[in-house]
């Protein structure tokens, strides 16, 4: 083997390593993020709590956990809105904070268990009761607007109890807000 020989053997290999290892360097990367991929996955599949259930984050991220599993029917109850599932509240200023009380009463056999109370956006936080309501007892779900917007508002309020026939409700309130 020559000089010259040597020489084109050199720039060749030269080359050959730099696009090698670039081509190393690419595979490397690649590894790193499937590996990290595959442990996302498998760390979001062990955070399951059982077979059929998960937890989920109410309003108030307090722990709430559901299941698939049927309601206990045997001890469900009859609620009645003292009010209306549905309030005008008319003419209210814009962005002062709005209070809202919809009264109900436990016309059933079995204690009332308010589970979740839920508003349709972040500009309502409603309230939930927290002890079991007797046969009889009346009750109070609370929730507070901030007035945000303009016009005419429509927000719902989602409560979920141990109530026939599927134990959900929705309370709606109305405002016009003014300047």
């Amino acid at each position: 083997m020559n000089v010259q020989d040597w020489q084109v053997f050199s720039t060749f290999a030269s080359r050959y390593k730099r696009v090698f290892i670039s081509k190393i360097w690419k595979m490397k990367h690649i590894v790193v993020f499937l590996f990290a991929a595959i442990s996302f996955m498998a760390c979001k599949s062990s955070d399951k709590k059982g077979a059929g259930s998960e937890i989920t984050k109410d309003s108030n991220d307090a722990e709430n956990i559901t299941s698939n599993i049927p309601p206990d029917t045997a001890n469900f109850t009859t609620i009645q809105w003292l009010d209306s599932t549905y309030l005008d509240l008319g003419k209210q200023k814009e962005g002062k904070e709005i209070e809202i009380s919809f009264r109900f009463k436990n016309t059933g056999s079995k204690n009332l268990v308010i589970e979740t109370v839920n508003a349709q956006c972040g500009c309502t936080v409603p309230e939930k009761p927290e002890k079991p309501f007797t046969p009889g007892e009346e009750g109070v779900i609370k929730a507070k607007y901030n007035g945000s917007g303009h016009g005419e508002t429509r927000k719902q309020v989602y409560v979920k109890a141990n109530v026939k026939p599927d134990g959900n409700d929705t309370l709606t309130f109305r405002a016009e807000l003014i300047k």
